[in-house]
């Protein structure tokens, strides 16, 4: 996630370097053919205008919809925090068994370190080792869902508390709610990560950005000569880094700037749940990466 109000030139040219080089080129191959070959031809200003305002409402509805979609994916975190904070204080508060209490609690940030790197598709991240016992690191199979799997080792140590008389009734359902809403978590994250946005939005966007370009820089070669090449280029700038934008909140746990920082937050999670364990070892949090962004 971007942590700065404004972005620098060089982060400007490092997003859209590549698109930029591409739309000079075809700007001036425009600007030749329709010197060169197209010589009586007069496009009317009129054409891209009305392209470039239907280009506007086509990027308005691209963005829309990848923003929901990283903003539902920041929702479901903030919740996971809110839900992890009270499941260590419920089992530290009422279980008589702080040894099995302590253990399912540490568990947990084995739980959440092993969803955030499985969104992120890292599969060499192994930080949630250190919170599984040798036994629960053996029984995980990696072919299956290991976060999961980690949930069902707590299942068990649940109904082992609430079996052995460790916790009372009333605090065994709100402790499996909490359980439950880890699972939905897990699996609101996993269709957002796993749901393809239609390629017939970002391939069509692409299409007539680069036609309302074509049509802008022919419709002014008359007017402004050589200057309809920069003017082709600025106006494809506008539209491509709006709509770059848009493709880099598409997929919000992507490991990009841009992404919802589930690193932090999951470490941010850590530190709240160890201190209330009163742990000696506390980490520290996630530092911004070049004062820019934190992942």
């Amino acid at each position: 996630m971007l942590v700065k109000k404004n972005l620098s030139f060089y982060q400007v040219l490092s997003y859209t370097w590549k698109i930029d080089i591409s739309m000079i080129f075809f700007c001036s191959l425009v600007y030749v053919i329709d010197q060169y070959i197209f010589t009586e031809t007069v496009l009317p200003i009129a054409y891209p205008s009305l392209m470039g305002t239907a280009i506007a409402f086509f990027i308005g509805f691209n963005n829309n919809q990848a923003y929901g979609r990283w903003w539902e994916a920041r929702i479901i975190w903030g919740g996971l925090v809110n839900d992890s904070r009270s499941w260590a204080r419920s089992l530290i508060a009422y279980s008589s068994n702080q040894v099995l209490a302590e253990r399912m609690i540490r568990r947990h940030l084995a739980f959440l370190y092993t969803l955030s790197t499985s969104l992120r598709r890292d599969e060499v991240d192994t930080s949630y080792a250190e919170y599984l016992t040798p036994f629960e690191l053996s029984s995980l199979e990696p072919k299956y869902n290991r976060a999961n799997q980690i949930l069902q080792h707590q299942a068990t140590d649940l109904h082992e508390l609430h079996q052995s008389g460790a916790i009372g009734e009333f605090v065994f359902a709100n402790l499996n709610t909490l359980l439950q809403n880890f699972c939905d978590g897990m699996g609101k994250s996993e269709r957002i990560n796993n749901t393809v946005y239609p390629i017939t939005y970002v391939y069509f966007t692409q299409l007539f950005i680069w036609l309302f370009i074509a049509l802008i820089t022919m419709s002014t070669s008359q007017l402004i000569g050589g200057l309809s090449v920069v003017l082709g280029w600025l106006m494809g700038f506008v539209f491509n880094a709006i709509h770059i934008n848009g493709m880099n909140l598409m997929n919000p746990f992507s490991d990009n700037p841009s992404g919802v920082p589930i690193s932090s937050i999951t470490r941010n999670i850590e530190i709240n749940l160890l201190q209330m364990l009163k742990s000696p070892q506390i980490p520290e949090p996630v530092q911004v990466i070049n004062g820019e962004y934190i992942m």
